[in-house]
């Protein structure tokens, strides 16, 4: 203190050999006191010591808000405001432990440049550089660590003093969004190895569209030939949506997993009417017959002495000679046929009056039962005609319809 004075005095003696300058107003803040008073003094310290203010080594002066030495002459002209800014006492933590200093410094960043704590990147400091410094303040200083930070086959080495996972990430530019995920998980501490594994999730929806046939409804109609068909009602397909949820880890599907389906549109079932009523049609060319009813069968030919016994036989189910005119259809649909007249192109005019062996032809040739037919013929005159014809059932139309020709 007694050095201080000194100092003040020479200064004060060295000015005065200079010549006095020009008195000036000043307005002097020390604390919650304010004093304004007319001096020819340029040195803050000269100034406060009018103003009855005694100064510290470490403490500041401020002209008008802007830090001034105080020894150093006032430069500013007009109206001047020097408030004195006494140093206080400050705690500084760090990994290394921690100290008190005594500082005037204005900012927390100019007192850590004074105390020579320089701050790495991405070193923290609490509260931020721009702080106003106050009595009892605690300066927390956090260095940063190096931390990997590998996104699939990406890597990206980054410094961070941040308290967890996902505050490290956010200020590397390296945020977690959406479904995202980081190991360790975003709330969790800087892990003390460094290594951090980011998963970026990404999940979409998949939407297949499937067809849902429609089914068919048989009515009869008196209103429709015998063996002809009428659509009433057009049938149309249902659509039903399959939602579909996949999940994506850093580009690559992890799975996928089905959610539901709707029914867009439910289908419309197809109304056809089978005809009942029977119309009599003439057989055309030179056959003067009329048919209710034609039909493709699968014809095979046999004689009396040509059917499959070993030996010659000529009686028929019917109890009709064998021979030409009568032919044969499966023994489980004949007591339905029995007698009726056909004509067959290529054949001619025939009764329906014996039986044979259909289940032979089913499974030789893969043919129905119900659509084999038998051509009679005589020994001495077989024509042998086989393979796919037109059968027309002659009038009269029977009564009842049989099952197997609707």
């Amino acid at each position: 203190m007694k050095i201080f004075r000194w100092f003040a005095f020479f200064v004060v003696f060295f000015l005065a050999g200079c010549g006095a300058p020009a008195e000036r107003e000043v307005t002097v803040v020390d604390g919650d006191s304010t004093i304004t008073l007319t001096t020819r003094e340029r040195l803050p310290v000269l100034i406060f010591a009018e103003a009855g203010i005694t100064p510290q080594p470490i403490d500041r002066a401020l002209v008008n808000g802007v830090p001034q030495p105080l020894n150093e002459e006032i430069k500013t002209d007009g109206v001047i405001q020097l408030e004195l800014r006494r140093a206080v006492t400050v705690r500084i933590v760090t990994p290394d432990g921690e100290r008190e200093v005594s500082s005037s410094a204005l900012t927390v960043q100019d007192l850590l440049e004074e105390e020579g704590l320089s701050l790495g990147e991405g070193d923290k400091v609490q509260p931020p550089g721009d702080w106003t410094v106050s009595e009892s303040l605690v300066i927390v200083i956090a260095p940063a660590r190096e931390l990997t930070v590998s996104t699939g086959d990406e890597v990206t080495i980054i410094r961070s003093a941040a308290g967890t996972v996902g505050e490290a990430l956010a200020e590397a530019g390296i945020p977690l969004m959406g479904l995202d995920t980081s190991l360790p998980a975003e709330d969790e501490p800087l892990p003390l190895d460094g290594q951090i594994q980011v998963t970026r999730v990404r999940e979409t929806i998949l939407v297949e569209y499937e067809s849902i046939p429609f089914s068919t409804e048989e009515t009869f109609s008196e209103d429709v030939a015998f063996g002809e068909q009428e659509v009433r009602q057009v049938g149309v397909n249902g659509v039903t949506a399959i939602r579909t949820r996949a999940r994506f880890e850093n580009g690559v599907e992890v799975s996928r997993v089905e959610e539901g389906l709707s029914t867009l549109r439910e289908p419309v079932t197809q109304i056809v009417a089978s005809g009942s009523k029977i119309t009599l049609s003439p057989v055309g060319g030179n056959a003067p017959y009329q048919y209710w009813y034609a039909t493709e069968m699968y014809a095979t030919w046999y004689s009396p002495c040509n059917s499959g016994t070993g030996g010659c036989s000529y009686g028929t189910a019917s109890g009709a000679p064998a021979g030409f005119g009568i032919v044969a259809v499966d023994y489980s649909i004949y007591p339905y046929l029995a007698g009726m007249r056909v004509y067959i192109p290529g054949y001619g005019l025939a009764t329906i009056g014996d039986t044979g062996g259909g289940p032979i032809v089913e499974t030789n040739f893969g043919v129905a039962r119900a659509q084999w037919i038998d051509l009679g013929y005589d020994d001495d005159n077989i024509g042998g005609l086989s393979g796919w014809v037109t059968v027309y059932f002659l009038e009269p139309a029977p009564a009842e319809i049989p099952y197997f020709f609707r």
